[in-house]
C-alpha cells in the first residue's frame, strides 16, 4: 500500500504501478495523458511539490508523502487566468497537451511572476506541441503571468462575433482544465481490452497461426482470425488493406496484423499476443519503388506495384524548353515523414440494438469510419453508429482506419464493449506516414527569367496499402509548377506499392514534395538569368485573370504578388536569408464529389450547430459559430456546437484539402440565412423552437486532364511566402511567412495554424528524421526529432488579402496545410546562401541541426 496526496486528498494505491497510471485508472484524473508512455511528450505532467514531473516514467513508491497537483486542482483563481489566457492569446488547438503546458507553467508562475520569453520556453521544454509552434503557448503563460502579478480581473466576454476578428475558441476551457474527452478517457462497465499481433517480417508468407496457447490464458476473453473477418479487405479510397492475413497469404509491412486478441485486464495484452505463434517463410522486401518496378519484382498486390498513375500535360513542354535561354535539371528526394499527433490512435467499440455497432472515436470522419466498419462486418450503414470525442491532433494521419476497425470487429464478436489503443510505438510503426518521393525536375526560361516550361517525373512510394496515395499524387502533380504565370508543362507521376510502412494523407498531400523541387531549380534559374531569387518569383508570380500551369485562371482573390511584396525587405536585408513561395487548394477538387452540410436545431433557445466536419485542433467550432454569428447577428452565447454523429450529423465529408472552411462553412452561411429570414420577419429562437434549417453547398470542379482550355481544378487556392532568416552559425533566428488565406475567420487560429505549420515545415527540412531499414521502422519518439519550445525560432505571420474575395464562406480560403508547404525550400535556400551548397535531399545535411 502505498499513500499519496493528489489535489489535497489523501489517496491509496494497493499496487506500485506508473504514477500516471494510478492517476487515470484508479482515480479518473484524465487531465494528465498518455501521450508516449517514455517520457518525451510532457502530456502527463504534473506537479510534485512544486516542480514538474512527468507521471508516464515513475511508480507511485516514488511519491509516497509527496504534494501532487493536476489541473483539477487548480485554485478557481488560476482556473479562470489560465482558460482567458490561453483563449485570449489563441494558444489551444487539438488540447492533447494543453494541461501538461498548464502545469509546467505553474511551476515557473509559482516561483516567478514575470518571466523572460526564454524562462517561459525553458520551462515548457518538456512539453511537446504538435499544433501550436509554441509562439501562442508562451504568449499565453506570459499573459497569465501578468493578470497573477498584476491581479487584473477577467474581462467579460463579448456578445458580438464577426468574421475576421480575434475571439476566443469555443473549446478553450474544457481543453484548459481538463474536462474535455479524449477516447482514451472514457472507462465504461465491463469493458474489455484488444490489440493484434502484427507481421514479424515487412514480406513473409504466413505459414500457419497458433492460438491453441494463446487462448489458454486465464485472461484471454477471444482471438480472431481472418476467417473471423466477414470481408476482410477494407481502405479509404481503394479497398486494398487487409483487416488480417489469413494463413497462406503474404505480408506487405510490419504492421499487418494476424491475430486480434481481447482480455480483461488490458495489462495482460502483451502477454496473451506473445503466447500466439507463428510460422513464417520470410521473403526478401521490396523498399524502395524502383525495385518494385523491375520486370521481376514479384507482385505486392495482384494488380501489379503500380498503385496509381498520373499525368498532366499543357502547351509543348520540349519544344518550350528546347528554345529556352535557361535550363536546369535536378534530381531530388524527400523522406517519409511522422505526423507526430500528441494523442495516440484509440476507439471504443460496443453493441448497439439488433446486430448493430456504437463507436467511439477520434479520427478524421464518423462517415469514413461508418463505411469501413459497415464494409468490413458486412450490415446495414445505419448498423454503425459512429460518434467523435476531441480530437488530439490529425494531419491526415488519422484518416485511414488504425483501431476503429478493430475495436468494431471485436465488438461484434463478443458482445462487449471493446477499447483499441495504439503505444506510442505502435502509432510510429503502423499508422500512414508522408510519402516519400524522388523527383527529377526540369525548369525553363527566357533571357529575362521568365518561366517558359518545365517537365518533371514524380515516383513516390505509398507502401504497403494505397491509403491515400492516389490523391496525394495527384496534388503533387496539379501544384509542382508553382504558383506561377506559364503554360508549357509535362508532368508525369508513379505511386508505388513497397513493403516499407504504408504512405497517405498528410498536411501539404503530396504539394510539400513537388514545392520543394521546383523552388529549388527556380533559385538556380536566377541565378543564371542574373537577377535576384525574389525578383525572379516576383515577375512570374501568378496573378488575377492570369493562367496557372494546371490551366486554372486565377480569380480575384489571388494576393502571390502582395504576399512576396510583404516579405521583399526583410529579405533582401538578411544575408542568409532564404524564400520559397507555394500554393495549395481547398477541396477535393479534380471533379471528385465534394460536398458541406449542416443542419441549424433550434433547441430550448439555442441555435445547435450539427455537422460532421471534425476538429483535429483547427477550430471548425469556432468556425462554425463565427460564420452563424456574422450571418444572423447573434450573440455566440446562445449558440451549440455539436460534436460529429451518423445519427446527429449529416454528411460533411472528411476534413482533409483544407476544405472544411469554404466547403463547410458555407454550408453553415446558407442555413444561416434562412434561419436570418425567419429572424428578419420579428420571430424570436423562442418562436423557431423545435425548427431546424439546413444548408448544403456542392463544389463544382473539373476532372485532371478535362478536355478544356481552363478547366476548374479546384473552387480555390490559397497562396504564401516564406523568409527563413539563419545566423552566421547555420542556426535559424526568425521565419517570416505572408499568406493569403482570404478573409481570416478567426485571427488568432489562423496566426496559431500558420506557426505550427511553420515548425512541423522546419522540422521536415532540417531535424525529423523517421527511418526505415529494409521495412523496419527504426524511430522512437524521443528520437523523432520534433522541434521543442527551446528550438523553435522567432515567428512572424503577416496575413495577406487581394482585391477580390471568392463568394464562399465570406471569402475566407483554407489554410491548414499551406503553411509548411514552402517552409522546406526556404530552408534550402538559406543554406545555399550560407554555404554555397546546394541540397537537394531531406532532411538537409550538413547544417547547424545535421552534421
Amino acid at each position: 500500500m502505498f499513500t499519496l496526496h493528489i489535489n489535497g486528498k489523501e489517496v491509496v494505491s494497493q499496487f506500485d504501478k506508473p504514477l500516471l497510471a494510478f492517476l487515470r485508472d484508479d482515480l479518473q484524473i484524465t487531465s494528465a495523458k498518455d501521450g508516449c508512455s517514455e517520457g518525451a511528450c510532457g502530456t502527463c505532467t504534473v506537479l510534485v511539490d512544486r516542480k514538474a514531473v512527468k507521471a508516464c516514467v515513475q511508480k507511485v513508491s516514488k511519491f509516497v508523502g509527496k504534494q501532487i497537483l493536476t489541473v483539477e486542482g487548480l485554485s478557481e483563481r488560476e482556473r479562470t487566468v489560465y482558460e482567458h489566457s490561453f483563449g485570449e492569446a489563441g494558444a489551444v488547438q487539438c488540447g492533447f497537451c494543453i494541461p501538461g503546458m498548464i502545469i509546467s507553467a505553474k511551476a515557473l508562475l509559482d516561483v516567478n511572476l514575470n518571466p523572460t520569453i526564454s524562462e517561459v520556453k525553458k520551462a515548457i521544454r518538456g512539453n511537446l506541441c504538435r499544433c501550436t509552434g509554441y509562439k501562442k503557448i508562451e504568449e499565453a503563460i506570459l499573459l497569465a503571468a501578468a493578470y497573477f502579478r498584476n491581479e487584473l480581473s477577467i474581462p467579460i466576454s463579448s456578445n458580438e462575433l464577426k468574421v475576421a476578428q480575434r475571439f476566443k475558441r469555443i473549446d478553450v476551457a474544457e481543453k484548459v482544465n481538463g474536462t474535455g474527452i479524449f477516447v482514451d478517457d472514457l472507462k465504461l462497465p465491463g469493458m474489455i481490452y484488444a490489440k493484434t499481433v502484427r507481421s514479424r517480417y515487412p514480406r513473409a508468407v504466413v505459414n500457419k497461426i497458433d492460438i491453441s496457447k494463446a487462448e489458454a490464458h486465464p485472461d484471454c476473453v477471444k482471438i480472431l482470425l481472418a476467417k473471423d473477418v466477414p470481408h476482410n479487405v477494407i481502405g479509404h479510397a481503394k479497398q486494398d488493406w487487409d483487416v488480417m492475413i489469413a494463413e497462406g497469404q503474404t505480408t506487405r509491412y510490419v504492421g499487418d496484423s494476424l491475430a486480434l486478441v481481447a482480455t480483461y485486464d488490458k495489462d495482460k495484452l502483451d502477454e496473451v499476443c506473445k503466447l500466439v505463434e507463428v510460422d513464417y517463410t520470410e521473403l526478401t522486401p521490396i523498399t524502395c519503388p524502383t525495385d518494385g518496378l523491375k520486370a521481376d519484382a514479384p507482385l505486392i498486390h495482384a494488380d501489379g506495384n503500380v498503385m496509381s498513375r498520373a499525368s498532366l500535360q499543357r502547351g509543348n513542354a520540349d519544344e518550350a524548353i528546347k528554345n529556352s535561354k535557361y535550363v536546369v535539371t535536378r534530381k531530388y528526394k524527400t523522406p517519409f515523414q511522422e505526423h507526430g499527433f500528441m494523442e495516440p490512435e484509440c476507439a471504443i467499440a460496443m453493441p448497439e440494438g439488433e446486430d448493430g455497432i456504437f463507436l467511439y472515436s477520434g479520427a478524421q470522419s464518423v462517415y469514413d469510419e461508418q463505411r469501413e466498419i459497415a464494409l468490413m462486418l458486412q450490415i446495414p450503414l445505419e448498423k454503425v453508429h459512429c460518434q467523435t470525442q476531441l480530437v488530439g491532433g490529425g494531419f491526415g494521419g488519422k484518416e485511414d482506419m488504425s483501431v476503429q476497425h478493430l475495436a468494431a470487429l471485436m465488438a461484434w464478436h463478443t458482445k462487449k464493449p471493446v477499447k483499441v489503443k495504439f503505444s506510442r510505438q505502435e502509432s510510429l510503426d503502423y499508422h500512414v506516414k508522408r510519402h516519400a518521393m524522388e523527383m527529377e525536375f526540369t525548369t525553363a526560361c527566357d533571357e529575362y527569367g521568365y518561366l517558359t516550361g518545365m517537365k518533371a517525373v514524380i515516383i513516390a512510394d505509398t507502401g504497403a496499402y494505397a491509403s491515400l496515395g492516389g490523391p496525394v499524387l495527384h496534388r503533387a502533380c496539379t501544384h509542382a509548377a508553382g504558383p506561377y504565370n506559364y503554360q508549357n508543362i509535362d508532368i508525369f507521376g508513379m505511386s508505388v506499392y513497397t513493403n516499407n510502412v504504408v504512405a497517405g494523407a498528410f498536411r501539404g498531400f503530396g504539394v510539400t514534395q513537388s514545392c520543394f523541387a521546383t523552388e529549388n531549380n527556380i533559385n538556380l534559374l536566377a541565378e543564371m538569368a542574373g537577377i535576384s531569387p525574389w525578383e525572379i518569383r516576383y515577375r512570374n508570380a501568378i496573378r488575377p485573370g492570369q493562367v496557372l500551369p494546371n490551366g486554372q485562371i486565377a480569380d480575384e482573390s489571388v494576393a502571390m504578388a502582395e504576399c512576396l511584396e510583404a516579405v521583399k525587405d526583410v529579405y533582401e536585408s538578411n544575408p542568409y536569408a532564404g524564400i520559397a513561395i507555394a500554393f495549395k487548394n481547398s477541396g477535393t477538387g479534380v471533379g471528385k464529389k465534394d460536398i458541406g452540410r449542416c443542419i441549424l436545431s433550434i433547441d430550448q433557445g439555442k441555435v445547435h450547430i450539427r455537422t460532421s466536419a471534425a476538429c483535429m485542433g483547427q477550430g471548425i467550432g469556432t468556425m462554425c459559430v463565427t460564420v452563424l454569428c456574422e450571418t444572423t447577428g447573434l450573440d455566440p452565447s446562445c449558440i451549440v456546437h455539436e460534436r460529429a454523429d451518423t445519427i446527429r450529423t449529416p454528411n460533411s465529408g472528411t476534413s482533409t484539402a483544407s476544405r472544411q472552411t469554404v466547403v463547410t462553412g458555407e454550408a453553415v452561411r446558407r442555413g444561416s440565412e434562412k434561419l436570418k429570414a425567419e429572424m428578419d420577419k420579428g420571430l424570436t429562437l423562442a418562436d423557431l423552437e423545435g425548427r431546424e434549417f439546413s444548408g448544403e453547398y456542392s463544389v463544382k470542379t473539373d476532372p485532371m486532364g478535362a478536355i478544356k482550355d481552363n478547366p476548374i481544378s479546384h473552387v480555390s487556392y490559397s497562396y504564401g511566402a516564406q523568409v527563413v532568416i539563419l545566423n552566421k552559425e547555420g542556426k535559424v533566428e526568425k521565419v517570416v511567412a505572408a499568406y493569403d488565406v482570404g478573409t481570416p475567420v478567426n485571427i488568432q487560429a489562423v496566426e496559431g495554424q500558420i506557426e505550427g505549420g511553420i515548425i512541423m515545415g522546419l522540422g521536415y527540412a532540417m531535424t525529423e528524421e523517421f527511418k526505415v531499414e529494409c521495412g523496419y521502422p527504426k524511430t522512437k519518439l524521443g528520437t523523432l526529432g520534433l522541434m521543442r519550445a527551446t528550438e523553435a525560432p522567432e515567428l512572424e505571420t503577416i496575413l495577406v488579402q487581394g482585391k477580390g474575395k471568392i463568394p464562399e464562406t465570406y471569402g475566407a480560403k483554407g489554410c491548414g496545410e499551406l503553411c509548411l508547404i514552402p517552409t522546406a525550400p526556404a530552408c534550402s535556400h538559406a543554406y545555399y546562401r550560407l554555404d554555397g551548397k546546394f541540397r537537394t535531399q531531406l532532411p538537409l545535411q550538413d547544417t547547424f541541426y545535421k552534421k
